[in-house]
């Protein structure tokens, strides 16, 4: 069963049910006021998982600042992993050997590419209990992330927009990408002030090129519980990609109406969603 929810800003709670027949799919709708944050008082589940968060290209772990502080709030322990972005084999190797550290049920978390990262890195691993994607990639096995952008029939802009610039020790054919900082808040945070943006632009963290052709390994979304936020603003990701991949994967889907940052412009929501996700 797949259950999708739209979560908005200002609407009131409501739950609709309707079950279709004909594909003998159940939906539930649900919306959800932003300000329930700081009212969410349920208690954390025994034993408490961990909060592993990672972060993708362009950006670093201080983009889950504002989600890990609420999930400290309520008692939950989170690592936000500094993803190398080096190559998505190399990535989620990096993730793995952190999971292989942690005691414990896991409840992973991959924002952008960092998606693609968990893909890999869970598999395998029976501690990691649920997967969230936050307008993250959920490839299949054998898939790119160029293909997955495709997906749905959407289309990304972001590879008409990047400064490359080498990089020492790269293999032959390699660089770094950076979002041209001109076209940054639009691909990648519309729904944060100019102030913010020009401060992140400035500060990217660049991505190997190499990631975006390497295939990805078998998928852990095949044996582990998953939930999916679609940003149905993204220009980095194209929503009709996104729903395309939680479809797939068969995941809890909650759409937000959010630039491609939605941990940064929705931290309630997500919050919320990743709690879902540990019980």
């Amino acid at each position: 069963m797949q259950t999708t929810h739209a979560r908005g800003r200002s609407r009131p709670l409501r739950i609709a049910l309707a079950l279709t027949g004909v594909a003998a799919v159940t939906a539930v709708s649900v919306a959800l006021p932003a300000a329930a944050d700081d009212h969410d008082s349920r208690p954390a589940p025994d034993p408490t998982p961990t909060v592993v968060l990672v972060h993708g290209a362009f950006a670093d772990s201080s983009g889950w600042n504002a989600v890990t502080e609420r999930l400290q709030k309520r008692g939950y322990t989170v690592v936000a992993a500094s993803n190398p972005l080096r190559g998505l084999a190399a990535d989620a190797e990096y993730v793995k050997s952190i999971l292989a550290t942690i005691e414990g049920p896991i409840v992973l978390v991959g924002h952008s590419y960092g998606g693609a990262v968990i893909t890999n890195a869970a598999t395998g691993n029976p501690n990691v209990k649920s997967l969230v994607y936050v307008a993250a990639y959920a490839l299949d096995a054998g898939e790119r992330l160029i293909d997955a952008n495709e997906l749905g029939g959407g289309h990304s802009e972001l590879a008409e927009h990047l400064v490359i610039r080498p990089y020492p020790g790269a293999p032959e054919g390699d660089a770094d990408g950076y979002i041209d900082p001109a076209f940054f808040r639009e691909l990648f945070a519309a729904d944060l002030s100019k102030k913010e943006t020009a401060v992140m632009a400035a500060s990217q963290r660049p991505a190997a090129l190499q990631a975006l052709f390497a295939p990805s390994g078998e998928p852990a979304w095949k044996t582990i519980t998953s939930w999916y936020v679609v940003a149905s603003q993204d220009h980095t990701i194209p929503p009709e990609a996104e729903r395309a991949m939680a479809e797939r994967a068969g995941s809890t889907t909650i759409e937000i109406d959010s630039s491609h940052v939605v941990m940064m412009s929705h931290p309630a929501e997500i919050t919320d969603v990743i709690l879902d996700a540990t019980e």
